[in-house]
């Protein structure tokens, strides 16, 4: 075995360096550090809903789009949504949250739901962002839920979000100029 000892490797071309190939193992030495396996978080997207919805049980399927702050940037590929369905851009562990701005009728609770496919058909919720009881109409909250799911495909592996006890003078609200009820995915790492 032999040792080559040098303060830096830089590819000949390009911006890719391989070391080893097809089924080699590459073994740091007792005691190395500093090989980093990523370059932090590759994939964050937030979305926002751009209308109010009122008096509606029923999965939010329209007025979605990625945040217009002149403010934000995505990282990464972004999430594409078609018909309230959102599709993640590649594989891997993604945390997904959701800011819901409430205003409420009297005696009524508000809720957003989470849905999470592995199959591209059967949904089951998967988190639950709920405001209570209103004493008075008009009443303007917020409230917040996340979840963290595993994507290994992006083909069958999808969201989408629903309104519950979003009837009678119940409100979710949206706006297209800046951040009342918004989505947020962002990639933790690979599957």
């Amino acid at each position: 075995m032999s040792t080559l000892e040098v303060n830096t490797i830089t590819p000949q071309s390009g911006t890719t360096l391989t070391l080893g190939g097809s089924g080699d193992t590459i073994n740091l030495g007792s005691g190395a550090s500093g090989l980093a396996t990523t370059n932090g978080i590759t994939m964050a997207d937030q979305w926002q809903l751009t209308a109010n919805i009122t008096g509606t049980n029923a999965d939010i399927t329209s007025n979605l789009a990625q945040n217009a702050e002149a403010s934000f940037t995505n990282i990464g590929t972004a999430m594409s949504v078609s018909s309230g369905i959102f599709t993640f851009p590649v594989t891997g562990i993604y945390y997904v949250t959701v800011h819901a701005t409430y205003q409420g009728a009297s005696e009524n609770s508000m809720e957003v739901q989470g849905l999470f496919t592995q199959d591209n058909s059967s949904y089951n919720q998967v988190l639950s962002v709920q405001d209570g009881q209103r004493n008075t109409t008009g009443t303007v909250s917020g409230s917040f839920g996340d979840v963290i799911v595993d994507v290994t495909d992006t083909s069958t592996h999808k969201m989408k979000f629903k309104t519950e006890s979003i009837s009678a003078g119940n409100t979710l609200q949206g706006s297209a100029s800046y951040n009342l009820t918004t989505f947020t995915f962002i990639r933790l790492g690979d599957t």
